[in-house]
């Protein structure tokens, strides 16, 4: 298995056919496929925690398929994604939720959704700097004492 610092060259370009497998680009709906040079930096940049699992991941994937993902002919990898979606388990969970957390922050699928790039809140009502009156209610119930475990 890779170092859980950071993926290998072979692991990236299986994400990279992963990623294009699980979400492809649409250009019905102008929006870019998980494959996307962005979208893979983003990944690639906040793997964190998940590294090892997702990495753990890419080499079933490629233990499966006999060579890197990415070698493999579309029909191949279809058959070795269906056979990994039953045997995968924690692995598989982990790399598909990066895939589809990294994709649906980007931008441009945010616009795509009709989705604000900002916080929804305040929705373009400012708030005046110093104005605590929504803490009004909260003040108004008092302390309430717990005790420590």
């Amino acid at each position: 298995m890779s170092d859980s610092k950071q993926l290998t060259a072979a692991q990236r370009a299986d994400l990279r056919t992963v990623a294009a497998m699980i979400v492809p680009e649409s250009a019905e709906y102008k929006v870019p496929g998980a494959d996307d040079p962005a979208i893979q930096a983003d990944m690639l940049a906040t793997l964190g925690r998940d590294t090892a699992l997702v990495a753990q991941a890419l080499d079933h994937l490629a233990d499966l398929a006999g060579k890197p993902l990415a070698e493999l002919d579309e029909a191949r990898s279809d058959a070795v994604a269906q056979e990994f979606r039953k045997l995968g388990g924690v692995a598989a969970a982990t790399l598909v939720r990066v895939v589809l957390q990294c994709y649906y922050r980007d931008d441009r699928v945010l616009r795509s959704l009709g989705l604000e790039l900002r916080a929804p809140f305040p929705k373009g009502h400012v708030l005046p700097d110093g104005d605590w009156s929504l803490l009004d209610p909260v003040r108004a119930r008092g302390g309430t004492l717990r005790r420590a475990t």
